[in-house]
């Protein structure tokens, strides 16, 4: 017999009786306890229905039509996928071209150039200290050091992702020459070379010129871009520094907003319409481990973006935003560094699941260092198994409809839209940072992550849980730092001997003429030709002695860093010949008595790399005194119940301080009733599951002399 189902017969559940049921199941915990407390001070509910994205329009809208929540495109990756841009960080230009021919043939949808900090200064090789060259990514200083980094690339096939600093002025000059020398043509390079210097000045805290000249540079190459390179984009907005300072998804929005907005602004003071400007922005964000909070925040990003280019009077198609997206810094580990590969994973996704125009999947060894080729190929590979096996790019906006993903999104937009009008009243970003509060904003939210770090509330598995002492440390690709330095200066010295020294003297002397003219991006091309070396571009355009600006900087780190340093600290002791540190197991009682707070104890110990000494435990306290006393630990750990713990704590403790008054007697619990009386018997500290793991393996190794 045949029936038709109805919706009738599968009745929609409301939001109340769904909270009733859940109530129930909870027995006698609250229901508060399922809400999730974010560091964006917003409290993300159990469960999400369809009333929670009443009054959103944007909901509705379609892919590719405003506000562009949903892509830019109808299609979005669907139709043409994102770019795989991975970043290639090699120092020496052969060493990056190598590695990018190598990838571009296993896909490699870019090529992405991060510049070291000497690039980044305006600094050739010859100029800069050694501790610049080769920091953070390639050293280019001249035509003869793109040639060799773009050797057998043909720039009208492949988009080109450069990383310039503060500036970009300088290395496009020099690499526009260098395309053009090949045969290659300006209009047919397409990417980003793309300067943000208030998010340098944010990250490193010291620019190399005023702001004025930086944003007349950038509206420099932005006007010739618009005429010659059309495909090219070379404004900026970054928010990594907001993000690797430990900030909330609402911060790096809200500041990267303001940057964004003060950079407006300022182009167009310099005569740029928003209509040249708006298409030339490149978002940069990062993408850190909460998936649903990355995903909203991308999507929210360009909610954002509608609407300030609205107010400008931007076009519909100026309102599109390019958004490039990079898995966290911030929250890789040096310690197992293995599991950074799931981390990347997930993040990526995330990525994807926005919706990102390109992306950048760090190699699960980049908190070590340089990548080998096997890190670097598993990071490219993430992204080609999420896009060719999972199928991840032929979706059209995964995350729309979604209600918990649409109502965050809105969440966060409104959020950091309200940061933004903050920052607003205070002047912009660039007084805001000045003033030193944004670094006070920053500062308040990344000491409540670390907190929650060394309470073990947020978990880094490997580094602050879970550790596995027995790893052998992954060896990261190494550089020869004497030799790099060596080479690097010994290249430029033989270009300029090369180069006809009246022919680049007269077209320097032209640039400098042209400094303060929309053309001098096209008098920076011609001193390229004629030889001229980064530095010395630089200084035509700006004069012999510069004014950069300085402030105190956002404070970019790494989350695990400071669990990271106690394993090195022990490291150290060793190799310096110190002695083995071990923390003694008094188990009290048979195995099931104490074996769940030994195994708590062994894995709070070993965070601090301490050799922890275990046993089947010990009817009696004499018994365990005289083995903790053999085993010559300078740390005994007791470890049993709190039923027990009235009986047998204080006699041994007793019998311990009495034949070793300096040892360290630390209990596995915390007994409230019983704290004070075990004190004045002699327990030294106390360790559960509410500790400060840090603060309390920091002390102990103080006490114990392996950090000073």
């Amino acid at each position: 017999m045949e029936h038709d189902l109805s919706l009738e017969e599968f009745p929609a559940h409301t939001r109340e009786a769904w909270k009733e049921a859940a109530t129930e199941q909870l027995g006698g915990k609250p229901f508060e306890s399922l809400v999730k407390k974010t560091y964006e001070g917003i409290d993300i509910q159990p469960m999400y229905f369809a009333e929670d994205l009443e009054g959103l329009p944007q909901v509705n809208a379609l892919p590719g039509l405003r506000p562009y929540l949903r892509g830019s495109t109808p299609l979005g990756a669907a139709a043409s996928g994102w770019t795989v841009a991975q970043e290639i960080p090699y120092p020496e230009p052969a060493r990056f071209n190598q590695a990018v021919r190598h990838d571009l043939q296993r896909g490699l949808g870019a090529i992405s150039v991060p510049l070291d900090r000497a690039s980044c200064l305006g600094l050739s090789p010859v100029e800069a200290t050694e501790a610049l060259i080769g920091e953070g990514g390639v050293s280019i200083a001249t035509m003869a050091d793109w040639a060799e980094a773009l050797d057998g690339i043909d720039l009208s096939t492949v988009p080109i992702f450069v990383q310039p600093g503060a500036s970009g002025l300088g290395v496009a000059a020099l690499l526009v020459a260098t395309h053009e020398a090949s045969g290659g043509r300006a209009r047919r390079l397409s990417g980003v070379i793309a300067s943000d210097p208030l998010g340098e000045l944010a990250r490193h805290g010291y620019l190399p010129a005023s702001l004025d000249r930086l944003w007349l540079e950038l509206a420099q190459l932005t006007s010739w871009a618009r005429d010659f390179a059309p495909a090219l984009r070379t404004v900026a907005a970054t928010g990594h520094a907001f993000h690797e300072a430990g900030g909330s998804a609402v911060q790096e929005l809200g500041f990267t907003l303001g940057a964004a907005v003060e950079t407006l602004r300022a182009l167009g003071r310099l005569g740029l319409e928003i209509n040249e400007v708006a298409p030339r922005f490149a978002w940069s964000l990062s993408l850190g481990s909460d998936f649903f909070m990355e995903t909203a925040k991308l999507r929210a990003a360009r909610l954002l973006w509608e609407q300030v280019v609205e107010a400008f009077g931007g076009s519909d198609e100026a309102q599109k935003l390019f958004l490039h997206a990079r898995t966290s810094r911030w929250n890789k580990t040096a310690t197992d560094p293995w599991v950074n590969m799931l981390r990347v994973t997930t993040e990526a996704f995330s990525g994807i699941c926005a919706g990102c125009d390109a992306l950048h999947v760090g190699a699960f060894d980049e908190a070590l260092g340089l990548p080998t080729d096997f890190s670097r190929r598993v990071a490219r590979n993430v992204q080609i198994v999420l896009r060719e096996e999972a199928h991840a790019g032929r979706v059209v906006d995964p995350a729309g409809g979604a209600y918990y993903v649409e109502w965050l999104t809105n969440e966060l937009a409104r959020r950091s839209w309200e940061l933004f009008q903050e920052v607003e009243r205070r002047g912009g970003l660039l007084a805001s940072l000045r003033e030193g509060w944004i670094q006070a904003e920053l500062g308040r939210t990344a000491a409540e992550r670390a907190k929650s770090i060394g309470t073990r509330r947020d978990v880094f598995v490997g580094t602050n849980k879970y550790p596995n002492l027995a790893e052998k440390p992954v060896q990261a690709s190494a550089v020869d730092r004497e030799e790099l330095v060596a080479s690097r200066r010994q290249a430029v010295i033989r270009f300029r001997a090369k180069v006809d020294r009246d022919r680049r003297r007269t077209e320097l002397t032209r640039l400098a003429a042209l400094s303060d003219r929309p053309s001098a991006m096209e008098a920076a091309i011609g001193a390229a030709r004629a030889g001229a070396v980064l530095p010395g571009l630089l200084c035509a355009l700006r004069g012999e002695k510069p004014r950069g600006e300085t402030i105190a900087p956002v404070g970019v780190h790494r989350g695990a860093a400071a669990f990271e340093a106690l394993r090195r600290a022990m490291a150290d002791h060793s190799r310096s010949g110190g002695e083995v540190m071990k923390v003694f197991l008094a188990n009290l009682g048979p195995i099931p008595q104490h074996k769940a707070r030994a195994d708590f104890s062994r894995g709070f110990f070993e965070l601090g790399a301490l050799e922890v000494v275990g046993n089947d435990g010990f009817s009696t306290v004499e018994a365990a005194a005289d083995a903790a006393l053999a085993s010559s630990a300078r740390v005994v750990c007791i470890c049993s119940t709190d039923a027990s713990y009235p009986d047998l704590v204080p006699p041994l403790v007793r019998l311990l301080k009495e034949r070793a008054p300096d040892l360290w007697v630390v209990l596995a619990g915390y007994p409230k009733e019983h704290v004070e009386a075990f004190r004045a018997a002699g327990v030294d500290d106390f360790i559960h599951v509410r500790s400060n793991a840090l603060e309390q393996l920091e002390n102990l190794q103080r006490l114990l002399g392996v950090l000073k």
